[in-house]
């Protein structure tokens, strides 16, 4: 039976699937879906509004209207899926949900032992918020999306002991890359970053991109740059002078 109550309510025109708005609602109840942030269920919206601050574009407000009524025990229930790492029940994608899992250092492990490196999730730039817990104090591994797949060793050389952040600049925009990297190097006190890219030109922007933020945000970085070629052989490894 829908009530009359404040819930929130997603301007979908002004929301730009950031996603920052996904770890602030301690409910749960916003994933981003299909690039936009969605209420994935009325029921899971308590209507007090601590996303507000977090939207950096105000897609976000309160509104009082009918609504089906604040339901604690299927959030709780939701939250319990979403440590687990299962989809929400209403169909909700749960892409943006901050995990961390145990840490996983490959650097000595036998050639032959095959396993995932990876410490968290979510891994694309557009999708991980600048405070994500596993930011703090990183080094980047700054990934070009084609380059887990042109090499064997991305989970045994270059992933291990390093927070995985994949993109394309050429597919999308570089604007927001540049103000995410700003923000992320700002907030998160991160050691070092490597950008591991293709031989492709359009590969090429993505260290430009790193270097322009960690000048935008005034910080010291160590920066190192790695370009594998198409068939996934080191092309070219350096530190890179800011």
């Amino acid at each position: 039976m829908s009530m009359t109550r404040k819930i929130i309510e997603i301007d979908e025109e002004l929301c730009d699937g950031c996603g920052e708005c996904v770890p602030a609602c301690e409910e749960g109840a916003i994933q981003i879906v299909n690039g936009k942030a969605r209420l994935i269920a009325e029921k899971y919206c308590d209507g007090l509004g601590n996303c507000l601050g977090e939207c950096p574009t105000g897609a976000l407000q309160v509104v009082e209207r009918e609504a089906e009524p604040f339901d604690e025990e299927a959030v709780q229930e939701l939250l319990d899926r979403q440590k687990s790492g299962q989809s929400p029940a209403s169909g909700g994608c749960p892409s943006a949900g901050l995990q961390q899992f145990a840490s996983c250092d490959r650097a000595n492990l036998p050639q032959e032992q095959t396993g995932s490196a990876l410490s968290h999730w979510p891994v694309q730039i557009k999708l991980v918020p600048p405070q994500a817990p596993f930011l703090k104090d990183a080094d980047l591994l700054v990934t070009a999306d084609c380059a887990p797949v042109a090499t064997a060793e991305y989970h045994s050389r270059f992933l291990p002991g390093k927070v995985a952040l994949m993109g394309c600049p050429k597919f999308d925009d570089a604007q927001e890359y540049l103000q995410k990297f700003k923000d992320i190097f700002t907030q998160a006190g991160v050691k070092s970053v490597t950008v591991l890219s293709m031989e492709v030109p359009c590969c090429s922007g993505l260290l430009g991109i790193v270097k322009k933020a960690v000048e935008m945000a005034g910080v010291e970085v160590s920066l190192k740059n790695i370009i594998l070629s198409t068939k996934g052989d080191v092309k070219q490894e350096e530190s890179v002078k800011k």
